[in-house]
C-alpha cells in the first residue's frame, strides 16, 4: 500500500472514531510504528489531526475546512450514493452552476449520460478533470484558494452574475432548524450565495452528520432549498421541518 493511500485510510479511521492509536494502526497496516508515527506527523502538519500520546485525535475544527484533496477521499461511496439520486432532477440540455464539494464532485462524475449540458463552476479540479468530456464547462475565473482548490472573489461573483442557470448543485458543512444553512469558509460561501441567486432552482446535497450542524459562516435559510439530497432517512422532527419548507428530501 502506498503511504497517500495509507495516510487515506487512517483520516477515515480518525473521522470514525476520533482517537487512532499508532500500536493497532502498525498492526493494521504492517508497517513498523515509526512509519505510523511519520504519518500521523504529516496529517498533523496538515490539520487534520492532533497528535497525543501512543496516538492521535481529531482536530476540533477539521471537519470545517478539509482540503479538498483529503475530503474527497472521505466517505466516497456515501457521496456516491447521495450523487446518484441526483441524477434524475437532471435533463439534457441543462444549464448548472456547482460549487467545489467533493460531493458535487461525484454528481459531476455520473453525468455522462446526459446531453448538451452547461456547467458553471469555481473549481479548479472540474476544469482539469472534464477537460475532455463534452459538457460546456465555464470557469468563473477569480482568486485561487489552493485549500480548496476554488476560485473566489470579485471577478468570479462578477462571472456569476452573468448567467441565468436552471440549478445550483451545492454542499454544505451544517443545517440547522434555527441557523440554516452553513459553511466552513467566508469566500466560497459567498460566492454560492451569488450561485443561489442565479438559479431557478437548487439542489443541496448533504449526508447525514451535517444534520443539527452550524459550521462558521451563514449560507441560506432553509427555504431557499428545493431538494435535499442526503443518505440516510431524517427524523420525523426534520421531514416535518423540511415539509413546512417545501423542500422535497430524497434518501436511501
Amino acid at each position: 500500500m502506498l503511504a497517500g493511500e495509507r495516510r487515506n485510510k487512517i483520516i477515515d479511521l480518525v473521522h470514525q472514531d476520533k482517537r487512532v492509536l499508532v500500536s493497532d494502526l502498525s498492526r493494521m497496516f504492517e508497517v513498523t510504528e515509526e512509519t505510523i508515527r511519520r504519518d500521523l506527523e504529516k496529517l498533523e502538519k496538515d490539520g487534520i489531526l492532533s497528535r497525543t500520546y501512543g496516538g492521535a485525535m481529531l482536530n476540533r475544527h477539521t471537519n470545517e475546512d478539509l482540503p479538498f484533496v483529503t475530503r474527497n477521499a472521505l466517505n466516497t461511496d456515501i457521496k456516491r450514493n447521495i450523487a446518484l439520486k441526483a441524477l434524475d432532477l437532471i435533463n439534457d440540455g441543462d444549464t448548472l452552476m456547482v460549487d467545489p464539494s467533493s460531493t458535487s464532485f461525484e454528481f459531476l462524475k455520473l453525468l455522462g449520460n446526459k446531453s448538451n449540458l452547461t456547467i458553471i463552476t469555481n473549481s479548479i479540479n472540474v476544469l482539469h478533470e472534464f477537460s475532455n468530456s463534452t459538457m460546456n464547462i465555464i470557469s468563473t475565473g477569480g482568486s485561487l484558494r489552493y485549500r480548496s482548490l476554488s476560485l473566489v472573489g470579485p471577478v468570479a461573483h462578477n462571472t456569476i452574475q452573468r448567467y441565468n442557470v436552471d440549478t445550483a448543485v451545492i454542499s454544505c458543512k451544517g443545517i440547522d432548524m434555527e441557523n440554516g444553512i452553513t459553511d466552513s469558509n467566508e469566500p466560497e460561501c459567498e460566492l454560492k450565495k451569488y450561485m443561489l441567486r442565479q438559479a431557478n432552482r437548487v439542489i443541496m446535497l448533504a449526508d447525514h452528520t451535517k444534520f443539527d450542524k452550524t459550521a462558521f459562516t451563514k449560507l441560506v435559510e432553509l427555504k431557499r432549498i428545493d431538494y435535499l439530497i442526503t443518505d440516510r432517512k431524517p427524523s420525523e422532527i426534520w421531514l416535518k421541518r423540511l415539509n413546512e419548507a417545501n423542500i422535497e428530501v430524497l434518501y436511501n
